[in-house]
């Protein structure tokens, strides 16, 4: 029988997020039809069937993060509907992905999956030690995939972890995963439900102090009272984790302040001049042109980190930063330094405009050379911007201020802005990078370059 895959939709991607499926056990499926929207770093994306027949069977459940290659469901001919698969075939031995997918999420913060799969049952764990201190051998207590037996408890490792923290009588909820399955979602909906009665009235979870020392509030007893948990959307978690990554680069910081008076001058020109088109160019349009033909002029700073080599692109691919609600990501203006100030800013318009509904196409976010992070529309003056790996400098831009100077004798205020580059040392040395900021402030400060 066919197998669903998770598929790779992005270069940087490693596991994506099953948010919800549109095609139901027992569905018939055609060959292009979306099964199910799958998240992934970057935006969420149509899983689309390949094989035609029926939807017998659901292997993981919405919300569960699994890792690219791992089954998410199986296409049949509808004769083998609701049954298991046995543990021995390939399908078996994935019935397991919820809880591999979720052991993902300690991997994510740094810690080994280890613990995870080593704590997913305390009863399992309490009647092995029992059987070997009564001198006999531990009879294997998991059960064979797909072939629950009428005592076992079936939940997701993170459902337990859930109900750990809130105190939660696991056991007394009813699942609404596959087959009953306890997952994060119910216990969620306990903690709800729970109508700000104390987890220690519960029961469940109750722990006793040791003799002589004072029962006292845990912060897994006063979590819920005193702060919000917002779970971390995909999104989120990718970037948190490609982010860190990044700290381990060599990073060293370059910072130019320019004149940006003739620059302000040629956009309102040519806003004034094309206003009855429609078209509009932001101060974001031509940082990008202007970088473009920068990097077109340094080479060597259009390159990225390949671990035992630099990559040097011969494509201009610039990418703007654009902040989401759930987290942040860079769609990509390709060969930026071959299209004109229009074509620039009604692409850059669409790809923002595409990136906040999360309907950012793979292509459209990724193979960037360069990024442009600007935070100048929130009044920041200046900053530092964490490099987008394996890329090998990033440029951050603050707001225009205006600063008085002398001119012809005169005192007078022109607008200036900072920009600071910063740039992976493994890849660029200061010499090289400084070169590149000195011609990037001269043609920002002669803006005709840009257009030329």
């Amino acid at each position: 029988m066919p197998e669903v895959l998770m598929p790779r939709l992005s270069d940087t991607m490693e596991e994506g997020e099953l948010s919800r499926w549109l095609k139901q056990e027992g569905d018939e499926v055609h060959k292009g039809d979306v099964l199910a929207e799958i998240e992934t770093d970057k935006a969420t994306m149509d899983l689309e069937a390949f094989d035609d027949g029926v939807l017998e069977k659901h292997l993981v459940v919405e919300g569960t993060l699994v890792p690219i290659g791992q089954p998410l469901a199986i296409i049949g001919d509808g004769t083998a509907e609701g049954q298991a698969t046995d543990a021995a075939s390939p399908a078996g031995k994935t019935a397991s992905t919820e809880r591999l997918a979720t052991s993902a999420d300690a991997a994510d913060h740094g810690a080994s999956t280890q613990p995870s799969i080593a704590d997913e049952d305390e009863t399992e764990t309490e009647a092995k030690g029992a059987a070997e201190s009564a001198g006999q051998p531990a009879a294997p207590t998991r059960p064979v995939a797909g072939h629950a037996t009428p005592t076992e408890l079936r939940t997701s490792p993170l459902a337990r972890r859930v109900a750990r923290e809130h105190n939660i009588d696991i056991a007394s909820l009813t699942g609404s995963g596959p087959g009953g399955r306890i997952v994060r979602a119910d216990v969620e909906d306990a903690v709800a439900n729970a109508d700000g009665k104390p987890a220690a009235e519960t029961g469940a979870g109750r722990t006793t102090p040791a003799q002589g020392q004072a029962l006292t509030d845990t912060p897994a007893n006063t979590r819920s009272n005193d702060v919000d948990e917002m779970p971390l959307s995909n999104i989120r978690r990718i970037t948190a984790r490609r982010l860190t990554e990044s700290q381990s680069v060599p990073h060293f910081f370059l910072t130019n302040v320019v004149d940006v008076e003739r620059l302000f001058a040629l956009r309102a020109e040519i806003n004034g001049r094309l206003e009855s088109a429609g078209i509009k160019i932001s101060v974001n349009d031509l940082l990008v042109r202007a970088c473009a033909v920068a990097l077109r002029a340094h080479p060597e700073v259009n390159a990225s980190w390949g671990e035992d080599t630099i990559l040097r692109h011969h494509r201009v691919n610039v990418g703007i930063a654009v902040s989401l609600d759930d987290g942040l990501i860079v769609p990509v203006v390709v060969d930026a330094d071959r299209k004109s100030l229009n074509e620039i800013a009604t692409e850059s318009r669409a790809l923002a405009e595409r990136a906040r509904a999360g309907k950012l196409k793979p292509n459209e976010f990724s193979g960037g050379t360069f990024t442009i992070s600007n935070l100048g529309m929130f009044g920041i003056d200046q900053f530092t911007a964490v490099i987008n790996p394996p890329e090998a400098a990033i440029l951050a831009v603050g707001a225009a201020r205006q600063e008085p100077v002398m001119r012809d004798g005169t005192l007078v205020t022109i607008p200036k802005l900072a920009i600071t580059l910063t740039v992976d040392h493994r890849v660029l040395d200061g010499a090289t990078a400084a070169a590149f900021m000195r011609d990037l402030k001269a043609i920002l400060e002669e803006p005709l370059r840009i257009v030329v």
